[in-house]
């Protein structure tokens, strides 16, 4: 007989510990530990019966190939991006997201689009057949009818799921989600950090050992990572986050880690009616409502990963009615407000310390480089003053402690994009060392100091 002994895992981060504890040591959370039951041999059983190929050789590197991968082909131009120029054949993909921000709906899309020309496997856990299908006739165009090569499947035990890929072999799978998934022969509930472990183990094998390019739905926890042990993301090729607020209309699909391209590319999309649209210009759409010389308002210019954005950064200040001052930013970081005020106040001569500060970024997007803090001062400054920042303007540069400007990454590609719009003038920190020459379709205001910048952006254009 097998023989068995209970432990206690964390679902947090997978800590095991042989008695119960009501706080994990490694990670801090309290009431994470799960009690499970494990079987000794049949667990030391499948563990010596994997192997990516069934048998291994070693050989000098000289003898192996490097051609680049094969990759599928992947209409939606947006999402082959992100995953570095398409699907690469036999990758496993992890997309996660906030519950309702359309992970199901762009996957459903994709499997659509693929189905046209190679043969789709959608698993899903948590919804019928009946409502995928509602999904994609909705999803679907007047002219294109249902591809016939997408089947549907509901089901959650790993080994049926298993079984419908031998005796289907599709070129990709896609398990909707994760966390429903599990194996009968672990005791454990579906979505525990056993469960999710090896349910994508034994995904990861199928796809290096077959071909089958795997796409796994991953739930997100209150802190938005996503569900269960941070080995699973260690375990794909590639992590997807679909980001956005579910009040606005835009999406972004942003990858954090990939084996077979660029990290930190971003795709945007546009939740519509039809599903998921490509925004193939995601700059003119963030700028399409902007209000022209009104007061608290710049452009900045910030990098997602290879492609430059121009968002609008909207500041607005107001006298406190309490005894401490607020500062509420939307789409940026909080202590990133914290010190471009504190600047601000100490090297410019702005009286905020009576001032509710409030800054927004239009589009609901999240904004992380500093490359964005010389327009977020300038539109804290323009609402305090009352006066609008120059309308044909943008304003790239990091700010720094001592009120200098520093020079951000990617500059050149940051002033065609503004040019391309049709922005007239940069007001960008002075370069001290000689790069690559700036456009000559844009005039460039080079300058040291934030307040130089400000007394810049803040002038009247010339008629």
């Amino acid at each position: 007989m097998a023989k068995t002994h209970t432990r206690y895992v964390c679902q947090q981060c997978g800590r095991v510990a042989a008695s119960y504890m009501g706080k994990c040591p490694q990670c801090g959370s309290f009431s994470s530990m799960v009690e499970e039951v494990v079987h000794e041999e049949p667990v030391a059983k499948a563990g010596s019966a994997r192997g990516l190929t069934g048998r291994s050789q070693p050989r000098p590197i000289q003898e192996i190939g490097g051609e680049a991968e094969d990759r599928i082909h992947l209409k939606i131009e947006e999402f082959a991006r992100v995953l570095g120029g398409g699907i690469v054949v036999g990758s496993i993909v992890l997309v996660g997201g906030d519950p309702g921000i359309g992970k199901s709906t762009l996957m459903l899309q994709m499997a659509m689009e693929m189905a046209a020309s190679q043969k789709v496997l959608y698993v899903s856990g948590e919804e019928s057949e009946r409502q995928i299908k509602m999904r994609a006739v909705r999803l679907l165009s007047d002219k294109n009818e249902l591809p016939k090569n997408l089947l549907l499947v509901t089901e959650t035990n790993l080994e049926v799921i298993l079984n419908h890929v031998r005796e289907t072999k599709p070129d990709l799978l896609i398990v909707d989600s994760i966390q429903t998934v599990y194996l009968s022969e672990l005791d454990s509930s579906a979505g525990s950090v056993s469960q999710v472990r090896e349910c994508a183990s034994q995904l990861r094998e199928l796809a290096k050992s077959s071909g089958v390019s795997v796409f796994m739905i991953g739930h997100v926890t209150k802190e938005g990572a996503i569900a269960g042990p941070r080995v699973l993301e260690h375990i794909v090729d590639t992590v997807l986050y679909l980001e956005g607020d579910r009040f606005q209309a835009y999406r972004l699909l942003r990858s954090v880690k990939n084996r077979f391209g660029a990290t930190a590319e971003v795709g945007v999309f546009e939740m519509r009616e039809g599903g998921l649209v490509e925004v193939t210009n995601p700059s003119e759409a963030f700028l399409a409502e902007r209000m022209v010389n009104a007061a608290g308002s710049s452009i900045a210019v910030t990098m997602e990963g290879t492609r430059p954005i121009l968002v609008e950064i909207q500041g607005l200040t107001s006298p406190t009615q309490f005894g401490n001052a607020r500062r509420t930013p939307n789409g940026i970081d909080f202590n990133r407000l914290l010190l471009i005020s504190a600047v601000l106040t100490r090297r410019v001569g702005l009286k905020l310390s009576e001032q509710d500060v409030f800054v927004n970024v239009v589009g609901g997007i999240q904004i992380d480089e500093p490359a964005a803090d010389l327009a977020i001062a300038a539109a804290i400054t323009s609402s305090w003053k009352d006066v609008p920042v120059r309308a044909e303007a943008v304003l790239i540069g990091e700010i720094g402690l001592a009120g200098e400007l520093r020079m951000p990454g990617q500059m050149v590609a940051r002033l065609r994009e503004a040019q391309k719009l049709g922005f007239k003038t940069a007001i960008v920190p002075k370069a001290i060392r000689k790069g690559e020459a700036y456009p000559k379709g844009i005039e460039i205001v080079e300058v040291r100091s934030l307040d130089q910048a400000l007394h810049a952006a803040l002038k009247k254009s010339e008629k």
